[in-house]
């Protein structure tokens, strides 16, 4: 029967829904600076009417359910964008370094050594007989040796720290698959009772954020409630089952790098996003191509000043001799002849033996404007020009997309702070209006009370 007792359950009700979601406010001002949280809101639903033969009567309310207001369509663009931001945030500092290394335009660049190199040969050539200037040109040359090997050991270096950094992310990439097996598993246990488990889905989702900085990730989520995590094709993580990735050890002497892979299948990543790819592209790509850039410059050089000065003749009048070391096969070993080191009488000045010609001198002086490069296409100083503009060009091109692209995933995450972000002018509203409410739910209840007093102590004595 549809009596006073039914006003008390209903006043019950009313009190235990709004104080949930008072205390749900609570938490959720409690986390308004929490990394990954997304603001939780209770729904509320009348509970089941009660029927009787001159209708259906309200029962209360009560608390089906707690929602969170998070978007997947702007969780899925967020990490597909926060993947572009890895990867020219890695290019844009990897080429800034190969940048500072180059350091041109400067008075102490490569492009200045070599030019003080040749016009030491055309000192020379205006002196053939003095010893002074013999001196110049083996000091230009050992300056000129000396830029080369420390550009090479310079990007070599740099190659190397790269992939210690790749290593670490392979590190923090397990790491993160741990923790996301393990809140796999944490929240199927939960939600086996028919409850989300919303702050458990809060950190996996904020580690979800956090791996797509690193790598391309594609997140399937599993009617259990376990999400799958993909990297490519193969699964990082699989409902409490992660499949880590390792690094093994690949080439040999300076080229010695790590090889990515999956531990258990031996197979390679696809890695296509993050700053896991673009540290690999910075180095096995950008470095190799600028280490074989700087090679080349060492072989044409040792081959073009070898070829004519061999022609030529020393103070001794003996010709046939090399001045760089004929054996050089790239930056990092390039060095000058035994006997240009141990005297520089053996300088090929002259083109005919006689004392005091210069013709041998003037043709490797000449060698500076010569195309002698790609073929015979480009010069030294051109080709060297080339390699210095596409260092900055590239630079420039990533600096610019990484701004772009920051701007890019600071307006999705604004939309997204927008709707799953804690307000505190809106919790502090809300909670005046679950405030006003459970007071009005106690007044009910007093209001009951008071009529079932009345009934109890009052009804029946009447005339007594």
């Amino acid at each position: 029967m549809y009596g006073i007792n039914v006003g008390f359950e209903i006043g019950k009700r009313a009190l235990l829904a709004q104080q949930y979601s008072l205390n749900l406010t609570g938490h959720n001002i409690a986390n308004v600076n929490t990394p990954g949280f997304t603001r939780q809101q209770s729904v509320m639903t009348s509970t089941q009417p009660f029927n009787a033969a001159n209708g259906n009567f309200g029962t209360g309310v009560e608390v089906v359910s707690v929602r969170q207001l998070r978007s997947i369509f702007l969780d899925k663009q967020y990490r597909q964008e926060s993947q572009n931001l890895g990867r020219w945030r890695s290019l844009s500092q990897g080429w800034g370094q190969i940048e500072t290394i180059y350091m041109e335009p400067s008075d102490t660049g490569f492009g200045a050594v070599l030019d003080k190199f040749w016009r030491s040969w055309q000192d020379l050539a205006a002196n053939p007989d003095e010893q002074a200037a013999r001196v110049e040109v083996r000091e230009q040359a050992g300056r000129l040796i000396n830029s080369l090997q420390h550009y090479s050991k310079q990007l070599r270096e740099f190659r190397t720290a790269i992939d210690d950094d790749i290593q670490k992310r392979i590190e923090d990439i397990n790491n993160i698959g741990r923790q996301l097996a393990s809140l796999n598993e944490a929240i199927m246990t939960t939600e086996l009772t028919g409850h989300r488990a919303n702050d458990l889905r809060d950190r996996r989702n904020y580690l979800i954020d956090e791996l797509s900085n690193y790598v391309n990730v594609q997140v399937i989520e599993q009617p259990s409630g376990s999400y799958t995590v993909m990297i490519g094709s193969m699964a990082l993580v699989d409902r409490n089952e992660v499949s880590e990735l390792e690094a093994t050890v690949a080439g040999e002497g300076h080229d010695v790098i790590h090889e990515l892979r999956f531990k258990d299948s031996q197979v390679k990543p696809e890695i296509t996003r993050g700053e896991l790819s673009g540290l690999m592209e910075l180095r096995d790509d950008v470095i190799a191509e600028r280490l074989a850039e700087l090679d080349e410059i060492a072989v044409s050089l040792v081959r073009s000043v070898n070829d004519i000065h061999r022609r030529g003749y020393g103070i001794d009048g003996i010709s046939g001799r090399n001045f760089f070391d004929p054996s050089t096969t790239g930056a990092a070993d390039i060095k000058l002849a035994d006997n240009i080191l141990e005297n520089t009488s053996t300088i090929a000045a002259s083109g005919n033996g006689a004392i005091g010609d210069n013709a041998n001198a003037l043709a490797i002086a000449a060698l500076r404007s010569q195309s002698t490069m790609r073929g015979g296409t480009t010069s030294f100083g051109d080709f060297y020009n080339s390699v210095v503009g596409i260092v900055g060009v590239r630079s420039r091109e990533a600096q610019n997309m990484l701004e772009n692209q920051e701007s890019l995933v600071a307006h999705i995450e604004e939309n997204r702070q927008a709707l799953m972000g804690v307000s505190l002018d809106e919790e502090m509203t809300n909670m005046i209006r679950y405030q006003h409410a459970y007071e009005a739910a106690a007044r009910v209840i007093t209001t009951m009370d008071a009529a079932l007093d009345t009934v109890i102590n009052n009804m029946g004595i009447v005339g007594r």
